[in-house]
């Protein structure tokens, strides 16, 4: 099941005694949820969690408060502290409890990057990694319509002489790499106020900490991205 958090704003009116339509029994069970992912991320998939702001009802503006804030529901909470990869899972869920409503994020660029693409083209991808017999990672769905694929580190710096390599650095392709900086919104939040985000292929234990290289998916992955790119 999918929990999607309450944005800042919900979770103040709670406090304030506001009304938000969701019974008190059900919203300790979703923080307890969400508590729990967190600690598995950390304590099991050795990752690290970032707590992240969320957007305001309706997505126009960022629970960080600042008017000319350019990714709104979609950052790093400035005050908060990440929570280590390897934090026990005690630790993990009692250090979430103190940021109800944030967001969760990962940041890449440690134990993973990510190769994005087109949610379509990811699939079609996916199901021809998956006949091939390749070990695979984790993979994300967005709800802005990606595919997140996460790959060992290095491969946001590495991409352009593998896709020259590859003989696609000069092709037509929606395919980027997240790494060192950038960070990925994880479930049960949701992405920016646009919805929840979801795993098309979930953690396991013997991938999560140590995903593929990218170069086993990044053939596969061009090649569905620039057909589906030439046909669109």
């Amino acid at each position: 099941m999918v929990f999607t958090i309450g944005s800042m704003r919900e979770i103040r009116q709670q406090r304030t005694g506001g009304r938000s339509g969701v019974r008190p029994g059900a919203r300790r069970r979703t923080r307890a949820a969400v508590c729990t992912t967190v600690a598995e991320y950390t304590g099991l998939c050795g990752w690290a969690v970032v707590p992240g702001a969320r957007a305001t009802r309706g997505g126009g503006s960022c629970s960080c408060g600042a008017d000319d804030c350019k990714e709104p529901g979609a950052h790093p909470l400035p005050f908060a502290d990440e929570i280590p990869a390897g934090t026990t899972l005690e630790r993990a869920a009692h250090a979430w409890s103190q940021v109800p409503g944030a967001a969760v994020l990962l940041p890449a660029g440690r134990t993973f990057d990510v190769l994005d693409v087109a949610e379509a083209s990811g699939r079609r991808a996916l199901v021809r990694l998956e006949r091939m017999g390749l070990r695979l990672g984790p993979v994300l769905l967005t709800p802005t319509g990606r595919a997140q694929f996460f790959v060992a580190p290095g491969a946001a710096a590495e991409l352009p002489h593998l896709l020259y390599r590859m003989g696609w650095d000069d092709a037509r392709l929606d395919l980027r790499c997240l790494g060192p900086g950038d960070h990925v919104t994880a479930p049960p939040s949701d992405l920016g106020g646009h919805g929840p985000v979801r795993w098309l292929r979930e953690p396991v234990l013997d991938s999560a900490a140590q995903p593929p290289e990218a170069r086993l998916l990044l053939g596969t992955l061009a090649y569905v991205s620039h057909r589906d790119s030439a046909f669109a």
